[in-house]
This record gives structure tokens, C-alpha cells and sequence, in this order.
């Protein structure tokens, strides 16, 4: 075994940098939701039509993300990204004392930004897990999830304290803002040749070393790629994690509040340990799934969260609520990772690949908060989150998809 370079050292470490801020950025807007909707006076189903701005700008940055990251590299467009990012939280901060439409507004830039800045930072991530030769995706997005943990504890603290939704986002923003573009500089170029440092323990990682693949070739790949089969269901596998993760993080604090009747901090401290649950997850993941592989692994942990959706759901109090949150949270864990490591098996791809797959797995936050806001005008907002039940259920039948592709078949890309 050979000795990881410090440029990768570095890199690897200002990957989990650029995860946890987008974490922070995630749960800090989260966790004061109830807040604004209060101020707004909004219906669930009003409310569902507001998160829909954030995912729509998701959707529409998603769509050139591959395009752009191939322009203009990993590291810059996570660098203007954040800065997008934060200006964008900043005018949400500031405008929701005035209505409704600079909300809107905010959150459409914070989902444009948040777009292009998740498909980057995960092409930079499968760039360092192929230099690394070992999985570490999984890890990454535990940094994204630690992030959401300490993003929502500063939030259910500021709540507890009385601290007003402007001055929390507002100093937040700078913050992500500032650290964001200084974090980046370590990142490795994309061009890059990604050689593996040391002996890969997963027989399934790539151990030749692919050619160089220039920005024109990457932009070249960019359309096709909706073509392939394989991508397309790696894409609605991803979808039906996405949709289980974003509905925990979009309501559970809501529906805690409104089903449940707690506080709005106990409410907060509920989302919190979902979010720790997907954390750990990630964090001891790729143990599991270099020993059984991606398929059984990512089977097994769909149906503990189909378990804890239930007793979230059926359960009688408060306490079987958070119980299903944690199993909710860890069963969500490694969809959503797993997927972009499967979209990025070719390096000659990874860009636009995994923009194709985090595209249709945006659209579960394009369509989850109408969706579950409108069922919840109707049902309540928990007896809604059966639909992402169904989901689960998806997910379940296109495990097979992730399954890594064998080295033959990555040289026949390739040569083809």
C-alpha cells in the first residue's frame, strides 16, 4: 500500500468542508420553517407550493449543472455557488418580514445554487474516492449530514432562545459564504488523471488508469447521457431516496408540532435526530458496503426505513415518533450516496452522469412538498408521509441498478 499524497489529503478534506457547509446551509433553513410559515400564515398546502421555489431552482441549475461544471470545473462552481448560496439565504432572511414572494424569490436562488454546488461537489468527491481507491462517497455525504445536525441544533437553540429568524440566517449566510470559497482551493483538477494512491480493498474499484478526459469531451457526454438505461434508473432510484430524505427534512419538525403537539423546539430536536441517523449512516457505511456490496446493503437499510416510517407514523406518542425518526433517518442513509457513486463508476462520465441522476433525484423535492402539503390539508401532514412509503417501495425494486459496473464493461465505454 502506497502512501496517499498530501494534494489529496487536502482535497479529501476540503470535499467534507464543502458538504458540511452545504449541510448547514440545508438545516439551517429547515429548522425555522415553522417560524416562517407562522409569520406567513400559510396552509400546509401553501406552504408545499413555497418549497417548491427551492426545488425548482434546484431543478432548473440541475439541468445545466453538467455543463457547467465542465466549463468551469469543480472548484470554481462550488466557490460561486456559495457565494450565490448565501446571498440568496440573506434576501430569505430579510424578506420574509415582507411576504411571501421575497421568499419565494430567495429560495429559488438558494435551490439554484444548492444545484450546481451538489452536482460539483460530488464530481470532485468520486474524483478523490477514485484517487483514494477505496469507497468514501458515503462519508462525504455523513459530512453533508453532520452538517444538517449541527445546522439543526443551532437552529432548535436559536429557537429556544428567542433568536429572530433574520439575525440566525442572515449571520449564517456570511458565514457559509465566506468559508466556502476559501475551502475550495484545495480541491484537485477535475483533468486531473485520477491514479489511485493506494491498493484498492473494493475489488470492484477501477485500478487501471483511465485516459485523460478533457472539458470538451465531458460537454460532449452531457446530452447522450440521458439516453442510457442504466443512468436513467440510477436517477429514479435516487429520486425515491431523495424523496424519503427531503420529506423528513422538509416536516418532521412540522408534523411533530401540529400531530404530535409539541414545541417547536422539541419539534426542532426531533428533525435533529433524524438527521444524526442519516450521519451515522453515512459515517459507517462503506465498512458495510465494501464487505456486502451495494445491493443487498442499500435492500436491507430501504426496509428499516419503511419500519420507522410506520411507527412514525401508527405510533401512539411522542416517544415511538422519535423512534421512527432514528430508524427513518439511518434506513435513508446511503441511498442518496450510493447513487452518485453508481452514476460516477466511469470517470470518462462522472460529470455528466451524475448531473443526469441528481436531476431526476431533484425532482422529489420538486414534487415532495406540494405533494405532501396538499395530502396534508386532507389527512394531516403525518398520515401524508405515506407516500414517501411507496417511494421506499421503488427503491426497493431498482436496487440492481447501483450495482458497480465491472471493468469490462467501463473499457468497452471507452473504446465505444
Amino acid at each position: 500500500m502506497t502512501v496517499v499524497v498530501p494534494e489529496v489529503r487536502a482535497a479529501t478534506r476540503a470535499v467534507y468542508a464543502a458538504f458540511i457547509l452545504a449541510g448547514v446551509a440545508a438545516a439551517s433553513w429547515a429548522s425555522r420553517i415553522p417560524q416562517v410559515r407562522d409569520e406567513l400564515g400559510l396552509t400546509p398546502s401553501r406552504l408545499g407550493l413555497v418549497l417548491l421555489a427551492l426545488a425548482a431552482g434546484s431543478i432548473v441549475s440541475l439541468l445545466i449543472a453538467g455543463q457547467i461544471v465542465a466549463r468551469f470545473g469543480s472548484s470554481r462552481t462550488v466557490a460561486t455557488m456559495g457565494v450565490l448560496l448565501g446571498v440568496a439565504m440573506f434576501s430569505i432572511a430579510i424578506g420574509y418580514e415582507f411576504g411571501v414572494v421575497p421568499v419565494v424569490i430567495g429560495l429559488f436562488g438558494f435551490g439554484f445554487a444548492n444545484g450546481a454546488w451538489d452536482v460539483a461537489m460530488n464530481v470532485q468527491g468520486a474524483i478523490v474516492e477514485r484517487r483514494l481507491g477505496k469507497a468514501i462517497m458515503p462519508r462525504f455525504h455523513a459530512g453533508f449530514s453532520v452538517g444538517t445536525v449541527a445546522g439543526a441544533l443551532a437552529g432548535a437553540a436559536a429557537v429556544a432562545l428567542g433568536l429572530s429568524v433574520t439575525v440566525h440566517l442572515a449571520v449564517t449566510a456570511v458565514l457559509i459564504a465566506v468559508v466556502v470559497v476559501f475551502s475550495v482551493r484545495a480541491f484537485v483538477p477535475d483533468d486531473a488523471g485520477p491514479v489511485p494512491t493506494v491498493t484498492p480493498s473494493d475489488p470492484t474499484m477501477i485500478a487501471s488508469n483511465p485516459p485523460v478526459v478533457t472539458k470538451r469531451d465531458r460537454f460532449r457526454n452531457a446530452v447522450s447521457t440521458w439516453r442510457e438505461p442504466r443512468t436513467i434508473l440510477v436517477g429514479v432510484f435516487v429520486l425515491a431516496f431523495a424523496f424519503t430524505e427531503g420529506a423528513g427534512i422538509d416536516w418532521i419538525s412540522v408534523s411533530m408540532i401540529d400531530s404530535y403537539g409539541t414545541s417547536a423546539a422539541v419539534g426542532t430536536l426531533a428533525f435533529a435526530l433524524f438527521l444524526s441517523a442519516m450521519t451515522a449512516g453515512r459515517w459507517f457505511g462503506p465498512a458495510l458496503l465494501d464487505r456486502y456490496g451495494r445491493v443487498p446493503v442499500v435492500r436491507v437499510l430501504a426496509a428499516v426505513s419503511l419500519g420507522g416510517l410506520a411507527l412514525y407514523i401508527l405510533g401512539p406518542g411522542a416517544p415511538y415518533a422519535f423512534l421512527g425518526a432514528l430508524l427513518w433517518g439511518l434506513g435513508a442513509s446511503l441511498g442518496f450516496p450510493v447513487g452518485m457513486s453508481a452514476a460516477a463508476d466511469d470517470p470518462a462520465h462522472a460529470a455528466s452522469r451524475v448531473s443526469v441522476v441528481a436531476s431526476i433525484g431533484y425532482c422529489a423535492f420538486l414534487g415532495g412538498p406540494p405533494l405532501i402539503g396538499f395530502l396534508g390539508d386532507h389527512m394531516t401532514v403525518k398520515n401524508a408521509l405515506v407516500a414517501v412509503a411507496v417511494l421506499l417501495i421503488v427503491s426497493l425494486t431498482l436496487a440492481g441498478a447501483v450495482k458497480p459496473l465491472p471493468e469490462a464493461s467501463l473499457e468497452e465505454e471507452r473504446l465505444g
